[in-house]
């Protein structure tokens, strides 16, 4: 694959989500207070990462989420709609960063850093089927 990726610093993209009851750190395992559990901030955060560049890649390429850096700092109820933005910062290889920020109807609640690895899936899925059939049985 070309490491000439056609995506730019600075574009943006962005993931919303309206909190409901199975967004809660008490439904999902990561807590006992039902406000916004941090796993499910991190998939908005993905979803506005994807929404930023995967329209961008080459054919039969997607990108892979390999490194956040993310700072849950507020609480957000169930009832409010939060928004993920996803900002493009540098571009190196098959490699793209991006700053993040994601607010409530009221505050930041989140911010950091996310890196994504662009690959092709056709050899991908292939490394993943070598992957399994090396463990054959040893599977649970």
């Amino acid at each position: 694959m070309t490491t000439n990726l056609a995506i730019s610093v600075g574009v943006c993209g962005e993931s919303t989500l309206l909190v409901g009851d199975e967004h809660t750190a008490s439904r999902v395992g990561s807590g006992l207070i039902g406000v916004l559990a941090t796993p499910v901030m991190i998939n908005v955060i993905e979803a506005a990462a994807l929404a930023c560049c995967e329209a961008l890649l080459p054919e039969g390429h997607q990108s892979l989420g390999t490194h956040l850096n993310i700072s849950h700092i507020a609480a957000t109820p169930v009832g409010m709609r939060i928004v993920a933005r996803a900002t493009v910062t540098h571009v190196e290889g098959r490699k793209i960063s991006f700053a993040i920020q994601v607010h409530d109807q009221r505050d930041l609640i989140g911010e950091g850093t996310h890196e994504r690895v662009v690959v092709n899936v056709a050899k991908f899925d292939l490394r993943v089927q070598e992957k399994i059939r090396l463990l054959g049985d040893k599977l649970v």
